[in-house]
């Protein structure tokens, strides 16, 4: 592993604005080592290209006294939720299989506008389904972290968004995309000791994006430290027309506006997210994360949000119901996988392609989602849990009137071996029991590093803000990270 392939984003655009190394240098460092990495399938399409011909036109422009983009030079993963014109976009499912999307998502586009090569695509949780990364039909994608107690099993990198978290700690990419529906950048950013925001509910387009549950889905960046990925977040956001949901809103300077002085800033600790059975290690780096904020300069305080138990029943009402109708779209006949059997008929070649190209967690999702919806129970389910969902909301509006920002853990633990949790998907969802209720009220999010567990495997702290506070957000993760001065990273054994 090279030195250079150690850099972050911040790191990588001085030292190629500086001409301390060139940008084809960069690509071709992590070039080599997401060819090296291979064993942690991580990338389900490699673009060595793309990245260095982002790297050359940013030496070119260099070299020609040019002004620099902002991401010239810097070569990145993009989750494969993203469609990329040319290049394969899948969601991690086989009923996309072969899919060369003729057109570019707004998020990614806005990259590369900004500079920035591809080093790939990013394996995923299929339709962005899951919290472990196993649900994908293209293979597991294992963490680079290894439990220090001896034991050889391998790790979730965390869900929905594990291949652009564990190429991230592999440092097989400074930094990636990542899509976020209720805690999927944050909470394989937790597991695998790295940081990662989910901007308020449309800071960044959808347009482009496949569709999970269009009424949480927010795309983010995901990066070694704080400062990246607010350069990231910078060069992702902005309105898109094509978007209705998007905000029209000019984008902060972000990355200029960092402070890690919270000095007359209330951060709220909510009594709520002390859950039943908290593993020890999970309260006691809370309350390190409280000193921390408090030694930053700001006040803590406690804040209720009574509704909070209710979160997670209501999301995994909600996100179905609308997975159910996203996800109709996929039936044989446009792109993607068509399963025709000899003399079948159209609705034999419907029900046989999905039954071949959906995995068990996508059709559990629309199976539960098409019930909610449906006529005898959409009432009992559906507007409940909708009902649900505006008390979580106001939840958080009243708790912004005793304080600016809520602190939290990210994840109930450490990341777990792969296979430990998939037979019981209960047990699987509430791993997002701590980042549901933020995606509920489309709130920005962040989870940076604080610390390790007893087997040495990283653990996060959720920020939480009000709309449209990602700066407020931004901020208080790195006073967290000055303090938590988080260096640990995953053995390069593969």
């Amino acid at each position: 592993m090279t030195e250079l392939t150690n850099l972050g984003v911040a790191a990588i655009r001085d030292g190629v604005r500086e001409g301390s190394f060139s940008a084809r240098e960069v690509a071709e460092a992590f070039n080599a080592n997401v060819a090296r990495g291979k064993v942690l399938n991580a990338f389900l399409v490699e673009t060595p290209d793309h990245a260095l011909a982002a790297a050359d036109a940013a030496d070119a422009a260099r070299a020609a006294g040019e002004d620099l983009k902002p991401l010239a030079g810097v070569p990145i993963g993009m989750k494969d939720l993203f469609c990329t014109m040319g290049v394969a976009s899948t969601a991690a499912s086989l009923i996309l299989e072969g899919f060369i999307p003729p057109y570019e998502s707004t998020v990614s586009g806005k990259l590369w506008d900004a500079g920035a090569g591809m080093l790939g695509k990013l394996n995923m949780d299929q339709f962005a389904m899951g919290s472990s990364n196993e649900t994908s039909a293209f293979g597991n994608v294992i963490s680079p972290w290894r439990r220090s107690d001896g034991g050889n099993a391998a790790l979730a990198p965390g869900g929905s968004s594990g291949g652009s978290a564990a190429a991230i700690a592999a440092r097989l990419c400074p930094a990636a995309t990542g899509t976020d529906t209720g805690g999927s950048i944050r909470q394989p950013a937790a597991f695998v000791g790295i940081s990662g925001i989910k901007p308020t509910y449309g800071r960044c387009s959808r347009w482009g994006v496949v569709a999970f549950s269009s009424s949480l889905d927010q795309a983010g960046p995901m990066a070694h430290d704080v400062r990246d990925c607010a350069i990231m977040l910078e060069n992702m956001a902005g309105f898109d027309p094509k978007d209705a949901t998007s905000l029209d809103l000019a984008v902060p300077k972000w990355e200029a506006g960092l402070s890690g002085d919270l000095e007359g800033k209330r951060i709220g600790i909510p009594k709520e997210y002390r859950v039943d059975n908290m593993p020890a290690e999970i309260d006691a780096l809370w309350q390190q994360g409280i000193a921390w904020a408090r030694d930053a300069g700001a006040e803590i305080v406690e804040v209720s949000l009574p509704h909070t138990k209710y979160a997670l029943p209501a999301y995994y009402i909600i996100a179905p119901a609308e997975a159910s109708s996203n996800l109709a779209r996929y039936d044989g006949v446009r792109y993607g996988l068509r399963d025709l059997p000899e003399g079948a008929g159209l609705q034999d070649m419907y029900a046989a392609t999905r039954a071949a190209g959906f995995g068990p967690e996508v059709k559990r999702r629309i199976m539960i989602g098409t019930y909610v919806l449906s006529a005898g129970f959409y009432d009992a389910y559906f507007t409940q849990a909708s009902k649900v969902r505006a008390l979580i909301a106001r939840d958080f509006d009243r708790a912004w009137e005793s304080c600016d920002l809520l602190l939290t853990p990210t994840a109930p633990s450490a990341a777990f071996a792969l296979g430990e949790k998939s037979a019981d998907p209960i047990a699987m969802y509430l791993n997002d029991v701590f980042t549901v209720p933020s995606s509920l009220a489309g709130l920005p999010a962040m989870s940076v590093p604080g610390g390790l567990d007893a087997n040495s495997l990283p653990l996060g702290l959720q920020i939480i803000g009000k709309a449209l506070d990602e700066q407020g957000v931004l901020n208080a993760g790195l006073a967290l990270e000055q303090r938590a001065g988080f260096t640990a990273r995953a053995e390069a054994w593969w």
